[in-house]
């Protein structure tokens, strides 16, 4: 039985970066971070895709906290962005994992294959594809895209289009894609392996303030997020301590 941790109304596994490159042979990999938590307060579409998920780590070290608070520590840390490359360098000589990148902004996709492939030292990416913005809402650019996984003989497929719309969108067509085996929700990843976006120094993550070094490079499109919407989490936390949360989902309710 796995060892998993209870963060508000989902549980997070209590698991280090190799002993989940040694478990992760199939299955939907979710990484939660603040703004996920939140999110899943409402969306129930999202809450639903998480119930599918086999494996969910701690993206963030402000929820690597929370679940110190909450009296459960977890072993660390283990967000996609440092999870993914772990991930292909542990297979950069196993021939039978082949991935496919679906996310990012034009171009973002097929650069990133090319940095991970060369860091691999051969084809461990052997197709990617950057959709439109409304791709998700699309069901003829979503047909494409699921035609262009299932031809490039990928069998493990990442997927960075931003929470909630990837783990939804995995949840909603793995089954339309029997090759793929092994399926991960990595939201920004393909732009660091782009060098499109530059993550935040290492002692900035390790402080718990990664956050506030992507609030100063994109306030446009952060400040909400971090500043507002995402706030309500530390209420919800203390609630939780004092026995007085309550999931505003039923574990027991069938996914719609």
């Amino acid at each position: 039985m796995k060892n998993r941790v209870k963060i508000l109304n989902i549980e997070v596994d209590n698991i280090s970066v190799n002993e989940l490159l040694r478990s992760f042979t199939s299955g939907f990999l979710v990484t939660p971070n603040v703004d996920h938590l939140i999110q899943l307060q409402k969306n129930r579409d999202f809450f639903d895709a998480y119930r599918q998920a086999d494996f969910v780590t701690v993206d963030s070290q402000i929820v690597y906290w929370a679940a110190k608070f909450l009296g459960h520590p977890v072993k660390e840390k283990l967000s996609g962005s440092d999870f993914f490359p772990a991930y292909y360098d542990f297979h950069k000589n196993n021939p039978n994992i082949r991935i496919f990148l679906l996310g990012g902004r034009p171009g973002v996709a097929q650069r990133a294959a090319r940095n991970v492939n060369a860091k691999a030292g051969r084809e461990i990416v052997t197709g990617a594809h950057s959709p439109s913005m409304s791709f998700a809402a699309n069901a003829v650019e979503c047909e494409e895209a699921i035609g262009m996984i299932n031809d490039s003989g990928a069998n493990v497929l990442v997927v960075g289009l931003g929470a909630p719309k990837q783990e939804i969108w995995i949840a909603k067509y793995r089954e339309r894609m029997p090759g793929i085996h092994t399926f991960m929700a990595l939201g920004a990843t393909l732009d660091f392996e782009a060098g499109t976006v530059s993550r935040a120094p290492r002692w900035m993550s390790r402080c718990g303030l990664e956050w506030l070094y992507r609030l100063v490079k994109e306030p446009g499109r952060m400040w909400r997020r971090y500043l507002v919407r995402d706030l309500p989490f530390f209420y919800l936390l203390i609630k939780q301590r004092l026995g007085l949360y309550k999931p505003p989902f039923s574990n027991n309710q069938q996914p719609r």
